[in-house]
């Protein structure tokens, strides 16, 4: 089958050299300009001495063609989605090609004929896999399998080929023909055979075979060597089937293997099917019998039993676990506190428990028998800790663990919880004081280190966290180069939101280059594992891993520091960083000579002390280019190509900062397309580079997620305003925009329109923030009625809490109201009478007088302060 090669005619990519190509050939037939190959009948010799020249051009290739060494970052489409010969598209390989070591792994395939032809085709079929070019690879699996038909891996490989691509049928008919192949005995437990019977289940299972898969099951259960997931799969075919009473069975017996597996419970419940709430109950206290250690049967039916009988469980419960001392029982309940008639009976047990305790030792004055030991009382007061920050009555929350660390003033917790409810009263200096006081009790335990560096850095403590994480880093390198190698992202994520607090860009963006690396490095490390899987047969492992890079860019690390270096970009857009020296040279005519001898004399201060700092740096970044291994670096470079150093001044100092977001924003908008933010980040950046269409795609998009979204309203209004204001637009997009904006405003003017979004959402701190914001930019004469809608504090408010309060406290300094320092005042006495622990809601020092407050934000309001609540 021949493909045409798109690449030759591709106005985007670097000039060709020159070469003799066609515009069309075989997608594995020779190129017409290679050197001849030895017959299929030459000597060995004969072949030992052209291979080389074939089998390794990748070293040759970046001689010929320098230009392309370094053009990594761009995608294969040339081998991988149009299936052209390689040869003739070998320029575009590297410079169109495929990310970090794949580029090198296509320059080293260009080989043909006995060898060549295999090597390519297992070349091709992992590039297909690790590109997810479904339809290619399954072209690429029959050529190689037709090249090698008695090798496992051409038939596993070729059934995998079918199975993504949802032709569950051929993908049955070639896995059971290969297994037919197997001389397995039947006595015999073989794993490797086991796993393919099993992923040959899974097939079935996804194909909705739920007979087939059941029979299947059982005829091969004496083969499979995981027999819990034997039973699992029973079970569940049978509950598919209406086999309620063989299900119930199964299930009974997984449980008795299990009794802490809360999937089990479900589906005995489904095979059960009871009638009312006595017989449900009745389920979980006969296993409850069986199990009296186990403690799932006797929490999950807090989940459905009502009042009395409710209190009655939740009694007994509580009871246990504070006389055992259970310190996460309050996570284990944590799922209930949704409902408010069983969160005020927790409420009653428990603080009942601890007048009780304080007074005579046991649960209720009117106990007899042997007393409760003090620690009891001790886990009292640290679950109410727990329930009243959970119900956001911080000082109730600080009086109950304060007691507790004056009876124990040794245990972990009681710090790690008291520095929690000041993180979630929004005081995170004094979060981070008390963690630190927590780790200094067991300095050898790496989760309170980790912990205690993540409150610093979440206080922009950011020297205290590296020198926190030095306690469990490497010798010999600074914490920050060690937990860049060990792609501790949790820490970098962390460390970059700090420095967009500082407003040090720079070095935050260099922390979202590492993460955005760290993905890269992950795509690119999966490479080995295509033939791998096939080899070990750990097929059901492989097809995750495959499904798994569908979403990788959709982890929650990966998003966040997406959303930090596109605000950073967006804050870089908008207000450019100056040229210091240049601003210092026109203030200094405007200065007298004692002024000017003044600044001269601190500026030589500051450049002495600047020099001093490089050369530590200086001498600092030899000694750990010593220690590194010679051996590390030359691996590196040769499977992923040299890579750019990242500089915090040249990255805060880009050319086109949009640019720059958008390579950010493409990962998002693909796979995190169901998180609205990701579309309204996207609308912010194209409102700037006056993208019109894709503006409205984007609002179109968030609109379809959330329409009563107050970030969005803030962008629709925005958009619309913007609309009006370019009368020059083409018709055609005039008229597209005219079209699709009607369905959301309804033929009613901006003031309506945000009038009607204020009216409907009254009770809402963000929602009034968003339309008093919008009031203001659509009227500037309406400033003291924008800021009234946007401070009110009254009872209705439904989401009155640090987190909210923090937003309208953030949005009074940074000009979205104008000139307003009266009322920022008058709004951070009432919130801090609110709020009296919270650092935000202080009254200034005189250290941060001039900004009235130590809150930094960025162009687009989004969570910076106590993300927890």
């Amino acid at each position: 089958m021949t493909y045409p090669c798109h690449l030759c005619s591709d106005t985007t990519s670097p000039p060709l050299p020159p070469s003799s190509l066609d515009s069309g050939h075989s997608s594995l037939s020779p190129p017409k300009t290679a050197p001849p190959f030895p017959s299929d009948e030459a000597e060995d010799g004969e072949w030992g001495s052209i291979m080389p020249s074939y089998l390794n051009p990748a070293q040759s290739s970046t001689t010929i063609y320098p230009q392309y060494v370094h053009s990594t970052p761009r995608s294969n489409r040339g081998m991988d989605l149009s299936g052209c010969n390689p040869m003739f598209c070998f320029p575009h390989i590297g410079s169109v090609g495929i990310p970090g070591p794949c580029t090198w792994h296509s320059r080293g395939s260009l080989s043909w004929r006995k060898a060549g032809d295999l090597y390519f085709c297992l070349l091709h079929q992992s590039l297909s896999h690790q590109r997810l070019s479904l339809p290619w690879n399954e072209e690429t699996r029959y050529q190689l399998l037709q090249l090698r038909p008695t090798q496992r891996a051409s038939w596993i490989g070729y059934a995998i080929a079918y199975h993504l691509l949802k032709d569950y049928d051929m993908a049955l008919k070639l896995l059971e023909e290969f297994r037919k192949t197997q001389q397995i005995p039947p006595n015999k437990i073989d794993y490797e055979y086991s796993e393919l019977i099993l992923y040959q289940n899974q097939v079935m299972r996804e194909a909705d075979l739920f007979q087939e898969s059941l029979e299947h099951i059982e005829t091969y259960e004496k083969q499979i060597c995981d027999k819990l997931i034997v039973e699992e799969i029973k079970g569940e075919m049978l509950l598919k089937l209406g086999r309620l009473k063989e299900a119930g069975e199964i299930y009974k017996e997984l449980i008795d293997r299990n009794a802490e597996n809360w999937y089990y419970y479900e589906g005995l419940e489904k095979a059960l099917q009871p009638s009312t709430l006595e017989e449900r109950l009745q389920i979980y206290e006969e296993v409850s019998k069986r199990h009296p250690r186990a403690v799932s049967p006797r929490r999950l039916p807090l989940n459905f039993v009502p009042g009395e009988t409710f209190r009655e469980l939740t009694d007994k419960f509580l009871r246990v676990n504070f006389s055992k001392g259970c310190p996460p029982l309050f996570t284990t309940l944590k799922s209930l506190y949704y409902n408010t008639e069983k969160v005020e009976i927790i409420q009653e047990l428990v603080t009942g428990y601890e007048a009780s305790l304080k007074t005579c030792d046991f649960f209720s004055p009117y106990e007899n028998g042997e007393k409760e030991p003090p620690t009891t009382l001790l886990w009292v007061r640290y679950f109410l800790a727990q329930h009243f920050d959970k119900l956001g009555q911080c000082s109730l929350a600080l009086e109950y663990i304060n007691a507790a660390i004056a009876s124990t003033p040794t245990l972990i917790e009681l710090f790690y919880l008291k520095a929690k409810i000041y993180k979630h009263v929004g005081n995170l200096k004094e979060a981070a004081k008390w963690m630190d006081e927590a780790q200094s009790l067991d300095t050898a335990d790496r989760f309170i280190n980790s912990k205690c560096a993540k409150y610093m850095l979440r206080a922009n403590m950011v020297k205290d966290a590296e020198e926190m994480c030095s306690k469990f880093t490497r010798e010999g390198t600074s914490a920050m180069e060690n937990l860049n190698e060990m792609q501790c992202m949790w820490f970098q994520t962390e460390c970059a939101s700090a420095y967009q607090r500082l407003s040090k860009y720079g070095n935050a963006l260099k922390k979202c280059h590492e993460v955005e690396r760290h993905f890269f490095e992950i795509t690119d490390d999966q490479f080995d594992f295509h033939t791998y899987c096939m080899r070990k047969m750990t097929l059901r492992a492989y097809v995750d891993l495959l499904r798994l890079e569908d979403v990788l860019r959709k982890h929650a690390f990966y998003f966040k520091a997406a959303r930090s270096a596109i605000e950073i970009y967006l804050k870089l857009h908008d207000n450019p960083l100056t040229n210091e020296s240049k601003e210092q040279e026109v203030n200094s005519e405007n200065l007298s000579a004692k002024e000017l001898k003044k600044m001269l004399s601190k500026q030589r201060r500051a450049q002495k002390k600047a020099k001093l700092e490089e050369e530590r740096k200086h001498a600092e970044r030899e000694r750990q280019q010593k220690t590194q291994k010679k051996k590390r670096d030359e691996e590196e470079e040769e499977t992923s190509g040299p890579k750019e150093e990242l500089i915090p001044e040249k990255l805060e100092r880009v050319k086109n900062p949009l640019e720059e977001a958008i390579k950010f924003l493409m990962p998002l908008k693909n796979l995190v397309a169901d998180n609205i933010d990701t579309h309204l980040l996207a609308f912010e950046i194209y409102f700037r580079k006056g993208k019109f269409l894709l503006m409205l795609q984007s609002v179109k998009r968030a609109f379809a997620i959330n329409n009563n979204n107050p970030w969005l309203h803030e962008c629709l209004i925005k958009f619309s305003k913007s609309v009006s204001d370019h009368s020059n637009l083409p018709e055609i997009v005039n008229k597209v925009l005219t079209q699709e904006m009607q369905k959301i405003f309804v033929n009613r003017d901006l003031e309506s329109f945000n009038e009607e979004f204020l009216k409907y959402n009254a009770t809402s701190i963000m929602h009034l923030l968003s339309g008093a914001k919008m009031m203001y930019f659509l009227d500037k004469s309406r400033q003291e009625k924008a800021i009234a809608i946007a401070t009110r504090l009254d009872e209705t408010m439904r989401d009155k809490n640090v987190k909210t309060l923090t937003k309208v406290f953030e949005a009074l300094l940074d000009g979205s109201f104008g000139s307003c320092h009266t009322q920022y005042e008058e709004y951070r006495t009432a919130c801090h009478k609110l709020f009296p622990f919270t650092s935000a809601f202080m009254p200034a020092t005189n250290e941060d007088d001039s900004s009235f407050a130590s809150v930094n934000h960025t162009a687009v309001n989004h969570d910076v302060l106590s993300n927890e609540i």
